[in-house]
């Protein structure tokens, strides 16, 4: 029973609603389109979180062998740095949520396209290993993309672009544009999530050799980089819900844009590590709204 809440906090829970933003925006939009499938939708929402705790752990796992969670971090204990999980036991767990993410993939590209599409087969079966890749290798091995910069990178492409269009096509079989502004909103949404949580650390990520983007740009650039990101997001979405008008219910997602903009207000107050660290349920949960809003304004009729 000790263990229990230990793990819980590793898995980090409070990352799987955005974690799961995507397939719930991509999923409304295939019900607008006259194909949902509830087998489908729950099996991509598993796979997708079993994918966002394969991450946590891999990513408690990888700074916390390197020495970067450490004393200097703000924000809530992983793991390892307190001890009370050994790196073997999340290596163990990793290997084990490796095994578990296999299956569900496996299960739901079969739920969705059955053994005779080969294409879309192959294609699924490419992107869940990517997946798995990039999940491992943000912070584990010898040169992990998230101490390189690239973490923005693969957040905006597997947050934003993958979870939202795959998921339209596992119950469609076809890429459309309509799917493409939303997708580049919750990713840009997403990236602004990492960028708060790199603001944050930007100090003991500097003393531990984890070059983020927020490094590079150092603190005052890295504000602006978040301001074009949130603002970003937020434009696209009233173009799409122009270009793409049906009824007033399209733009039912602008209640989230209240948070989102009282969210910039404090970031640009913002001076203190846990300045940045309150943000960051703010702007998950916000990002999270947003999909739900958004999705939901295309299906009420």
């Amino acid at each position: 029973m000790k263990k229990i809440k230990p793990w819980l906090s590793a898995m980090r829970l409070r990352t799987l609603p955005l974690s799961v933003s995507g397939i719930i925006l991509g999923s409304c939009f295939a019900y607008y389109n006259g194909k949902f499938d509830w087998l489908v939708f729950l099996l991509a929402i598993l796979t997708t979180v079993s994918l966002q705790i394969l991450s946590n752990l891999a990513n408690d796992y990888g700074d916390g062998v390197k020495g970067t969670d450490n004393d200097e971090r703000v924000g809530p204990q992983r793991a390892i740095q307190s001890g009370v999980i050994t790196p073997d036991e999340m290596f163990d767990a990793i290997k084990f949520n490796i095994i578990v993410v296999i299956i569900l993939t496996i299960s739901l590209i079969l739920a969705a396209f059955g053994p005779a599409n080969l294409l879309f087969l192959l294609i699924f079966v490419f992107l869940g290993g990517v997946s798995v890749y990039a999940a491992l290798n943000y912070t584990m091995g010898d040169s992990p993309y998230g101490y390189r910069a690239l973490g923005d990178v693969f957040v905006f492409i597997f947050f934003g672009l993958v979870s939202t269009i795959g998921s339209y096509v596992l119950y469609i079989h076809a890429v459309d544009h309509v799917t493409i502004l939303p997708a580049i909103s919750l990713g840009l949404l997403s990236v602004g999530v990492l960028n708060l949580n790199n603001m944050r650390d930007i100090e003991s990520d500097i003393n531990a050799g984890k070059i983020t983007l927020a490094v590079k740009l150092g603190l005052k650039r890295a504000k602006q980089y978040h301001y074009f990101l949130i603002g970003g997001a937020m434009l696209l979405a009233v173009v799409f819900s122009v270009l793409y008008y049906v009824e007033p219910y399209n733009y039912l997602y602008l209640i989230a844009f209240v948070p989102l903009v009282f969210h910039v207000k404090n970031i640009k107050k913002a001076k203190l590590p846990d300045d940045f660290d309150s943000q960051l349920k703010v702007l998950s949960l916000s990002a999270f709204l947003f999909a739900l809003l958004l999705g939901i304004g295309y299906i009420l009729y």
